[in-house]
């Protein structure tokens, strides 16, 4: 459901304004709220989790997330929209990373690889079903209203999906039991929140169309500094850390899983809006065309997610190499073919976005695999949060980049060179993650 809501928003911004007659700078906050708030809780949430049981804040998170989905949808004016997005998107942050520390705490060798592996196929599907879901609901009800049932179907799935936790999810937490210390490191929590808001907003103010504002990034490295300084004096007097920071240099996979992660997503992420944008302004799609358009890369990362989470307990990192060579492959081809003639679109971009996918269902799930395969169950919850953080910093750094890209090419030159550009640029980022997994696999990481 979080992972949908990412996508799903995004065929609805037209009618959204629309409906309620607002500004475009007021409706990108619709989108990018839920992206601040909910990248700036996913390592609090992961850390409330291990200390005091992903059970109980799945179920929590989940509660507000439907809250909010129903306050987003019955909301009468943007500013109630945007407030309700934001404790949406705090709400998704504490409920992601359970599921992450869950699997680690659950599963042990081939079986984790597996779990992970519909981890992925669950994140693939989301990606695309998102806009397909947007698009029908919008085409059948309208465009006035039809955009509040995106936000009112959260509703009644999050009552089946708290039925399913109260069934399914063991209530005996081994991770709340083996933390000594259930205390929750609110400074670090903090500093880390303001961290990844002075990374995020500026990109997502550029993705909006807005001057990037430099000050943020500015404070990017002192925070850091700040939050790393902060953790390891937490541990020297044995307290609690939001994060163990000396992950990162006590595990070298878990460190370079992080960095092949962000790469990943930052390089895949704006295929989708750049296409998305292009399909529709450049090539004169409708929302429902232009997500079915992109459909075939969610089905081929459907149909190789769980065949790698299977396969990567047996020979490991080579499993990621080879699904990023491939990504690689179709993303190259999408970017020769994105210049044909529309009417043959359905016929060459097609196949390419289905290979591309083909690759991508095979770099997800092998690598929270390997990324959390030494980390400790009782920290699994926030290591599994810093990874998705990096995701969603990939992700904004991707739309960003790419649609700067685009519309930079797009102002002296045809739309289609312009998707073209934007592509070889996300090609140059996959192939840095493909080189950060080739370094991983020779070390041995």
């Amino acid at each position: 459901m979080s992972l949908l809501d990412v996508t799903i928003v995004n065929v609805a911004v037209p009618s959204i304004r629309a409906g309620l007659d607002t500004s475009a700078a007021t409706i990108q906050w619709v989108v990018s709220g839920y992206a601040l708030a909910f990248g700036m809780t996913l390592v609090a949430g992961g850390r409330l989790g291990d200390a005091h049981g992903r059970r109980r804040m799945m179920t929590i998170g989940l509660l507000g997330f439907i809250l909010s989905s129903l306050a987003v949808g019955l909301a009468p004016n943007a500013a109630a929209i945007v407030v309700a997005r934001l404790v949406q998107g705090a709400s998704a942050g504490l409920l992601t990373p359970q599921n992450s520390g869950l699997i680690q705490q659950l599963f042990r060798g081939e079986e984790r690889g597996r779990a992970f592996g519909m981890f992925g196929f669950t994140v693939a599907v989301a990606s695309a079903a998102g806009p397909l879901i947007g698009g029908a609901l919008i085409a059948l009800l309208g465009e006035e209203n039809g955009w509040r049932s995106l936000f009112l179907i959260n509703v009644p799935i999050g009552l089946v999906a708290l039925v399913l936790i109260r069934r399914l999810v063991p209530d005996n937490d081994a991770g709340a039991a083996a933390e000594k210390d259930p205390r929750v490191d609110l400074v670090g929590a903090l500093l880390l929140g303001l961290a990844v808001l002075s990374v995020l907003y500026p990109l997502i103010s550029l993705e909006g169309g807005a001057s990037l504002p430099l000050l943020g990034l500015l404070a990017f490295p002192v925070l850091a500094w700040a939050f790393v300084r902060w953790e390891r004096e937490a541990v020297r007097r044995e307290r609690p850390p939001l994060l163990d920071v000396s992950l990162l240099r006590g595990l070298p996979g878990y460190a370079n899983g992080l960095l092949v992660g962000t790469l990943y997503f930052t390089g895949f992420t704006g295929i989708f809006l750049v296409l998305s944008v292009h399909l529709q302004e450049g090539e004169g799609f409708s929302p429902l065309g232009a997500a079915l358009l992109m459909t075939p890369f969610a089905v081929g990362a459907a149909t190789t997610s769980p065949l790698a989470g299977r396969l990567v307990g047996r020979i490991g990192r080579r499993v990621t190499l080879v699904a990023l060579g491939v990504m690689v492959t179709g993303t190259a081809l999408a970017a020769l073919l994105v210049t044909q003639p529309t009417d043959r679109l359905w016929w060459t971009l097609a196949p390419a976005m289905f290979l591309a996918g083909v690759g991508g269902g095979g770099v997800i799930s092998p690598n929270f695999t390997l990324t959390l395969a030494e980390v400790p169950p009782r920290m699994g919850g926030a290591a599994g949060g810093a990874l998705q953080t990096g995701q969603r910093i990939g992700s904004a750094l991707g739309a960003a980049l790419l649609m700067t890209v685009y519309l930079a090419v797009d102002a002296v030159a045809s739309a289609p060179v312009a998707a073209r550009s934007a592509l070889l640029a996300a090609l140059v980022v996959l192939s840095a993650a493909f080189a950060a997994a080739v370094r991983s696999w020779r070390r041995g990481d």
